[in-house]
């Protein structure tokens, strides 16, 4: 049985913001080769279901996939995954034989975990492929840009380590008035140098996600890493004409209906009160879903093609609209993300209207929602 609450998430649309993404790369490239994409899909796809959606990825094209630790690869490799998996975090703690059992590419990102997986495939009596990282201004992960003299020299000589990509991540790329993105593409600049003259070998180049890679050609360098744009959201405040498709619709039922009566109250706290007799109606989804406590007074939901706002409180397992101008019986349709009719309601005025970002809406999507996928 399937709960009332679920996400549709179209594959299709995937490969195709896929496709579409390396086309754009591809551009007026006639003489210099278009980067390669290196397709994100950590935080379970961004919620959208991580071995589905990396499959569909992998048949459009996609040459390697990256996500957040070790785990997630695995989970990758046993949904039948074949290509190249990036691991983005740190090493230092972690469990390090899946790396090896799993045909997996590591991210070294500190002296610390330089040693770790050093140490494991010297115990193994192998040398793997990793990608370096260089902290250049965001200051998480990373080796130093200043420090790379330093820190780097003993890396490169590894016998059991073979350096495969050097790339670093922007921390306001999303934002064109800031000026460290600028800063940090100068230190990636910095930083290959000196790693030139370590006599580091000339090794493919990575930078931009989704904002980076709308924002400055110039950042391309040899692969991009999307995310958001995968999953057809163009990271705000930023436009393009990249044409991309959202490819999940969050839906649900409404359960029941009810009169209320002016001056009744609705949910825990008593948040609302009706200021006319209203009609409202239950939806059997809520913050143990995922939804937002902030959507209660800002939200809707979309009901026989009408909105509908989220009043009083968004509970564990379900909310209450106000469907007076939107006439619904139990059973119908209730959109919460995606389109009905002519309406439409997507991620980025979900996030706007509680002063969060995409990201966050679409990754907190629960666990016990079902996702049915859609693809021909």
């Amino acid at each position: 049985m399937v709960r009332s609450t679920v996400a549709h998430v179209d594959l299709d649309a995937i490969a195709g913001n896929f496709r579409a993404i390396s086309t754009f790369l591809a551009a007026d490239r006639r003489e210099v080769r278009a980067p390669d994409v290196i397709a994100v899909v950590k935080a379970n796809a961004y919620g959208h279901g991580a071995g589905p959606v990396a499959l569909a990825l992998e048949r459009a094209g996609a040459a390697m996939l990256a996500c957040a630790d070790i785990e997630e690869a695995i989970a990758l490799r046993e949904a039948g995954v074949r290509c190249r998996i990036l691991v983005f975090g740190a090493m230092s703690v972690s469990d390090l034989a899946g790396l090896f059992e799993y045909d997996l590419v590591p991210t070294i990102s500190t002296p610390t975990a330089a040693a770790a997986v050093e140490a494991e495939a010297a115990r193994r009596g192998t040398r793997i492929q990793y990608h370096l990282k260089i902290d250049t201004g965001m200051h998480r992960l990373g080796f130093r840009d200043d420090q790379l003299r330093r820190t780097v020299p003993g890396l490169l000589a590894s016998p059991h380590l073979e350096l495969a990509a050097v790339y670093t991540h922007f921390a306001t790329a999303e934002d064109a008035e800031h000026p460290l993105m600028t800063e940090q593409r100068a230190a990636f600049d910095r930083a290959l140098t000196t790693l030139a003259a370590l006599g580091a070998p000339r090794v493919a180049r990575h930078a931009a996600n989704s904002a980076a890679m709308l924002r400055d050609e110039r950042v391309w360098f040899d692969a991009v890493r999307p995310g958001l744009l995968l999953y057809g959201v163009v990271p705000p405040p930023l436009a393009t004409t990249l044409r991309v498709k959202p490819a999940m619709r969050l839906v649900s039922r409404v359960v029941a209906t009810k009169g209320l009566r002016a001056g009744e109250t609705v949910g825990y706290g008593a948040r609302y009160t009706a200021d006319v007799d209203r009609t409202v109606a239950v939806v059997p989804a809520g913050y143990a879903d995922g939804l937002d406590l902030r959507m209660a007074g800002r939200g809707v939901v979309l009901v026989g093609g009408r909105r509908a706002p989220i009043i009083g409180s968004v509970c564990m397992d379900m909310i209450t609209i106000d469907v007076t101008q939107a006439p619904c019986a139990p059973g119908d349709e209730a959109v919460i993300l995606g389109r009905q009719g002519n309406e439409v309601i997507e991620v980025r005025e979900i996030a706007a209207s509680i002063g969060t970002i995409p990201w966050e809406i679409l990754c907190r999507v629960g666990t016990r929602i079902e996702r049915i996928y859609n693809s021909r």
